[in-house]
């Protein structure tokens, strides 16, 4: 038995160093994806002026933030200047890590060869690959989600002080991470409730507890009162975060506050407003263009047989059924609640998806339990083996190859790698003008979303204005950013109001036709005589390369 263990344990390690393979390289890759460069700017605040102030309307909770000045700090970055796409990066990666690891200190419930499959699949799923390499929240809430799940189940076992202070601290990072978190509340409350009455394992053990009524009492106080220390240490560690660490403690009742925002967006904001079935639709079948199909359909099935395995009672190896039974309802709700919730993110399954991980890899070790001839079990096998690899391939094309492509499904309105030719070319603009980064840049969209992520990239020019309206002041920009459906009124703008003599020829800054995102153009204007230099400067930089 011990050796047996052993191999699990090395097996769910080796789990883990596989999910930090497909995570760890090339995060500075992809470009920055509107939500990443917003979150950046709002770090950089935290970074340089060593506050924070949470806002009910954007944002999302503050963890995100505290916990980038780690890696931030371990760089000896003290400016946003100095910060680049790995040291944030690197926190969602780390979340992605911990969320396969957390799995050893509940394999004996979930039964040790459930829970090697449940490690590698979280591992190796094209989704949770994905958003693991983001810089957003959602890698962090399903982490602290899960720690909540695996520190209250050990309390549950053991009745140790120590697993319900961190149950207590990971309900509180739960809470300070992201204002959905409630619907995790609300589902794992309903599935405990749902769980309990269900269970005919605890409808035993109350028959079996006769003539201990005064040693069931005095449990029930111990628990009852270990319970108020758990919600005590978690009410704290999300005040904690959301008054700033005391600096400002109006975050704390804003974080109440910020329900009537969110529950304005996900019923009033249509643009991200999807069917019901858009997340199971992208996880068992994805296909956009010429691109390649995608799926994760192996978990769906796989967690569908857990599902009922769970639900019929039948204990096919060794697991805790009430614990399973409560992963199984609790994933059911969640998967209910989102898919009715009109306002929809492909990130946002990352909860459900999680659940449905772990059922399936009780739904894979029921599957070989079930097998009992060599030849069939040796086919479930191949076939286990086959959608793994697949998964893998997938996880692999999705973050090296279609990292930000539209035939990605989880590439959501996301920036085309146009935006480093922009970037560049605003760069080789400030290597030939005399006040270099510091020239004036004017960036001019109606839509305002358009800005983003170029406060991001353009971090180390501080000269930059971004405008909904060409103003009178473009004609004292050096470069200009804008959206087409203002080109008429900002060339009127840049041939009419300077004097005579003071009249400047404005071409294209762009060789090609450009995208911020797919659909979204953008076109630059640069003044001739700096476009000439640039191209002096880099046809000289070229010959001297070669």
């Amino acid at each position: 038995m011990r050796g047996y263990r052993l191999i699990c344990c090395v097996l769910i390690l080796t789990a883990a160093v596989l999910a930090l393979a497909l995570r760890l390289p090339r995060l500075q890759q992809r470009p920055m994806h509107t939500d990443e460069a917003v979150h950046a700017i709002k770090f950089g605040e935290l970074l340089e002026e060593g506050s924070y102030t949470y806002n009910p309307v954007e944002y999302h909770g503050p963890t995100l933030n505290y916990f980038t000045l780690i890696p931030a700090w371990l760089s000896s970055a003290e400016r946003l200047t100095e910060v680049n796409e790995l040291i944030l990066r690197i926190v969602p990666v780390f979340f992605g890590v911990l969320l396969v690891l957390l799995v050893l200190l509940i394999a004996d419930g979930l039964g040790r060869s459930s829970a090697v499959f449940a490690a590698i699949l979280t591992a190796i799923s094209p989704a949770m690959v994905f958003y693991s390499r983001y810089y957003i929240q959602e890698t962090l809430l399903v982490c602290f989600t899960f720690a909540f799940i695996v520190f209250g189940y050990r309390y549950t076992q053991s009745k140790k002080v120590i697993w319900i202070l961190l149950a207590g601290m990971s309900l509180g990072l739960m809470h300070a991470t992201k204002e959905t978190a409630i619907l995790a509340f609300g589902s794992m409350l309903l599935a405990l409730l749902i769980a309990f009455y269900t269970s005919r394992q605890m409808a035993e053990d109350r028959r079996q507890s006769t003539g201990c009524l005064t040693a069931k009492t005095d449990d029930r106080k111990q628990n009852f009162w270990h319970l108020i220390l758990g919600l005590a240490i978690g009410v704290s560690i999300s005040a904690l975060f959301y008054s700033s660490f005391f600096s400002n403690p109006g975050g704390v009742l804003d974080s109440a506050r910020t329900y009537t925002a969110y529950f304005d967006r996900a019923t009033n904001n249509s643009v991200h407003f999807h069917p019901w079935y858009y997340y199971l639709k992208m996880l068992v079948y994805y296909r956009y263009d010429a691109g390649p199909i995608w799926s994760e359909a192996i978990i769906i099935i796989l967690a569908v047989i857990g599902f009922i395995v769970a639900v019929r009672g039948k204990i096919l190896i060794n697991v805790d059924l009430k614990l399973l039974r409560f992963i199984a309802f609790y994933t059911l709700i969640m998967t209910l609640v989102y898919s009715v919730i009109r306002h929809k993110t492909p990130w946002c399954m990352l909860g459900f998806l999680h659940g449905m991980i772990l059922l399936a890899g009780f739904g894979a070790a029921a599957v070989l339990k079930l097998t009992q001839r060599f030849l069939t079990r040796l086919i479930v096998i191949l076939l286990l083996l086959a959608g793994g690899v697949h998964l893998t391939w997938q996880a692999y094309q999705a973050n090296y190859k279609y990292y930000a492509d539209p035939r990605n499904p989880y590439v959501y309105a996301h920036t085309t790698t146009e935006i480093f030719t922009m970037v560049r070319r605003v760069e080789e603009i400030a290597d030939v003008h005399r006040h270099g980064t510091e020239m004036e840049i004017h960036l001019i969209c109606p839509d305002e979303h358009d800005f983003w992520p170029f406060p991001w990239y353009l971090r180390s020019f501080p000269n930059v204005g971004y405008w909904n309206t060409v103003t009178d002041r473009v004609v004292s920009a050096s470069v200009i950013i804008a959206s087409p459906s203002v080109e008429g009124q900002l060339l009127r703008k840049l041939y009419e109001l300077p004097p005579p003599g003071q009249k400047k020829l404005y071409v294209p800054l762009f060789d090609s036709y450009v995208e911020l995102r797919p659909g979204v153009e953008l076109r630059g204007y640069v003044s001739k005589d700096l476009f000439d230099k640039s191209k002096i400067k880099k046809k000289n930089s070229n010959i001297f390369d070669n």
